[in-house]
């Protein structure tokens, strides 16, 4: 499938994106890649696939939660904007 130019500009608008000629030229041929493999999946026939089948026997797998404390304070509150006594303000948001 061909994307011309102009839809990917019209694509990158909607993103809110603004794309040198060089990077919309690219991102038409990642496109054309991208759905070049979807016509290939098309081609598979999936028609004695069950949509409903659910197996009872699987189980969601749980980590079992660990604290852990982080020794490096500094690292840690790097890139905290505000900081109180180890606490990290944040603006008022509720009037």
């Amino acid at each position: 499938m061909k994307i011309t130019i102009e839809e990917v500009n019209y694509i990158a608008k909607l993103a809110k994106l603004s794309l040198t000629e060089e990077e919309t030229k690219k991102m038409a041929e990642e496109f054309e890649g991208i759905l070049t493999n979807f016509e290939s999946l098309n081609k598979f026939d999936l028609s004695d696939i069950d949509l409903n089948y659910k197996d009872e026997n699987l189980k969601p797998l749980l980590r079992k939660d660990e604290t852990s404390v982080f020794e490096d304070k500094k690292k840690l509150f790097q890139n905290v904007k505000s900081l109180r006594d180890n606490y990290i303000e944040v603006p008022k948001i509720i009037e």
